[in-house]
């Protein structure tokens, strides 16, 4: 029996010690490439019977061009680097990671929202350049009976909600996909994205990216927004039109933004967010702790396994593909 052949397409890790350890009870030939173009990916990953990917395309090109592939799985929990429609109809099983960094992620975002709340950042700058004065601050605002909308409500933005609450703020949030039930059950009143806009103090985004939700936040929604907001992504930079945001932030029609994700990531050196006092920007980095990484590298791999072992894998993006292929249930996860 041959050899399978799993691919890492790309990676920001130190090591792949976890994923090899996973596929270890497999006969596997490993390869971690670094590719960056549909012509690389397609190079290395042409007689692939799997893939790991980060943010490589994984094209309807590329996917074409698989001749072996029985699975993608992709390091975290968005899945807009694959064509997730043409891998189904080629029988290719998507898989991705939902659960790995619901803490990390909402912590992160409940950190940017005090850090502009309080205006850390600056009054930090402030006293590192020799000025001892609380007033540069102004206007700060109490947390307790303000407002913090969240504009998607799954895992990571619920995690968020009960942990605002315990500060006193009260909820509201934008998700047309959760039923009533559930934000009752949350104590979180559900209202239309423009309503959200109008009565937040705050707005932290958690929708993944699809074509739906790209620009889905615009000059639309920032001009009903009142002045002293602030916004926070933690999901996926193109959810915000970029443009408008800086559109706002530079005519004051928000108060400021706390970003983990941009457009384009890098971030482009002359960026104009760069040189805003009242925006901070980290670099993707909500999703990370030292167990979170642990967790999501297994995971991955894992999903991988599964399928090669003639099982669907715990974590699947696409279950129409069970249309076009017959794999196992699981009935246990570890």
């Amino acid at each position: 029996m041959k050899k399978f052949k799993v691919v890492v397409t790309d990676y920001e890790f130190q090591t792949l010690a976890p994923e090899k350890e996973v596929l270890s009870l497999l006969d596997v030939e490993f390869v971690a490439a670094q590719c960056h173009t549909e012509e690389e990916v397609i190079a290395v990953c042409k007689d692939a019977d799997a893939i790991i990917n980060q943010y490589a395309p994984i094209s309807t090109k590329v996917i074409e061009s698989l001749e072996n592939c029985k699975v993608i799985s992709r390091y975290g929990v968005g899945v807009n680097t694959i064509d997730v429609d043409a891998a189904t109809q080629k029988g290719i099983v998507v898989g991705n990671v939902t659960d790995y960094s619901v803490d990390e992620v909402s912590d992160h975002a409940f950190a940017l929202l005090l850090a502009l709340a309080r205006k850390v950042v600056k009054l930090n700058s402030e006293v590192k350049n020799g000025v001892w004065n609380f007033n540069l601050g102004k206007p700060i605002f109490r947390l307790r009976g303000r407002i913090l909308g969240l504009v998607g409500l799954g895992r990571i933005p619920q995690a968020l909600a009960k942990k605002a609450q315990s500060f006193g703020l009260s909820i509201i949030a934008y998700d047309p996909y959760i039923p009533q039930e559930v934000a009752n059950q949350l104590n979180i009143k559900l209202v239309e994205l423009n309503d959200l806009f109008k009565e937040s103090d705050y707005i932290s985004v958690h929708a993944p990216l699809t074509k739906d939700t790209r620009g889905l936040i615009s000059d639309e929604q920032f001009n009903l927004a009142k002045k002293d907001l602030f916004i926070i992504n933690t999901a996926r930079g193109p959810v915000i039109d970029e443009s408008a945001l800086i559109r706002a932030l530079q005519a004051g029609k928000i108060a400021g933004a706390g970003l983990d994700v941009t457009e384009y990531e890098p971030i482009q050196p002359d960026n104009p967010l760069l040189k805003m006092e009242n925006v901070i920007i980290t670099p993707h980095v909500a999703w990370y702790s030292e167990q979170s990484e642990i967790e999501l590298k297994r995971k991955t791999a894992q999903n991988v396994a599964d399928v090669l072992s003639g099982y669907y894998p715990k974590y699947l993006v696409n279950p129409s593909v069970k249309e076009k292929v017959q794999l196992k249930e699981k009935e246990l996860y570890v």
